[in-house]
């Protein structure tokens, strides 16, 4: 699998209620849960104060993120994702890189 860079900003259109808002986070929530169960989604984070997401997700491929990843999460009508394909940096810690 490809790991992705992924950020998501979501707008909820004017006039949805609450209700409708809570039922899709729920939704969303579950659904981010079991993408993370089948490995595509690797991390999520928040930046204070945002209706944003900034995650790592892995597919096979960029069209695979999009249709069968992301295309599947409930709030996705409401989101505009920027997404950047990433490979491993030759000094990356997580690689076992070391100083000596």
């Amino acid at each position: 699998m490809h790991e992705f860079l992924v950020e998501i900003t979501t707008t909820i259109p004017e006039g949805t209620s609450q209700e409708e808002v809570d039922r899709l986070r729920a939704a969303e929530a579950a659904r981010a849960r079991e993408l993370a169960a089948t490995g595509h989604l690797a991390r999520l984070w928040r930046p204070v104060g945002e209706l944003r997401s900034i995650g790592i997700w892995r597919a096979t491929d960029e069209n695979e993120l999009h249709e069968k990843v992301l295309g599947t999460l409930p709030l996705r009508p409401w989101m505009t994702p920027r997404v950047t394909p990433l490979e491993p940096h030759p000094n990356d810690p997580g690689n076992g890189f070391s100083t000596r």
